[in-house]
């Protein structure tokens, strides 16, 4: 045989060799200590086992109905915006003085932080609308209001300060109609 002939050899069986240490389809190449295909449970304390979380699959079929969480008869969102918490205050009051000094991106980068602590808070919607509108990007502008105005909640100072600030947005935009529409929305309430 040749030295060619010897390598391809050499190679061949290693491969084979390789080929033996993979598993099948489906199949694991652990096997647990013991023999038993079954890998033991973790012990429990007393408190997990009165708050042990049943999977599905571990269930039996007996037939019990299964138990549905309670339909609320109120709307989700809550009755008035999220209280800011002191971080997000602390940079609406940066974004303030940076709106006044006119450095609108700055104020944006600092309110969308703000929104990121409280993402429920109208308050925060509602400035970051004013900053769009100062930086003249009143597309982002009217959608920041709208989302503003659907956390408000039944808080009317805030519905009202949100429906005046889309007509403002939607006239400089020249959606005159729309700009009316929102102007009878502040107005009714």
């Amino acid at each position: 045989m040749s030295r060619q002939g010897f390598l391809h050899a050499g190679m061949l069986a290693a491969l084979l060799s390789l080929a033996g240490c993979a598993s099948g389809p489906g199949g694991s190449i652990y096997v647990p200590a013991g023999g038993s295909s079954r890998t033991p449970e973790p012990p429990q304390t007393a408190d997990e086992e009165q708050n042990q979380v049943w999977r599905k699959s571990e269930q039996t079929d007996s037939g019990e109905s299964e138990q549905r969480p309670e339909r609320r008869s109120k709307p989700s969102y809550q009755d008035t915006g999220e209280q800011l918490s002191p971080a997000a205050l602390s940079l609406v009051r940066e974004a303030d003085k940076l709106l006044k000094s006119g450095d609108a991106g700055g104020a944006i980068v600092r309110l969308e932080r703000a929104q990121r602590i409280a993402p429920r808070s109208a308050e925060i919607y509602f400035k970051l609308s004013q900053a769009y509108v100062a930086g003249n990007k009143l597309g982002p502008a009217e959608q920041f209001t709208l989302k503003g105005l659907s956390l408000a909640g039944s808080d009317t100072r805030l519905q009202r300060a949100g429906w005046l600030l889309l007509a403002d947005i939607r006239r400089a935009r020249g959606n005159v109609a729309g700009a009316s529409q929102a102007e009878e929305r502040a107005a009714a309430l």
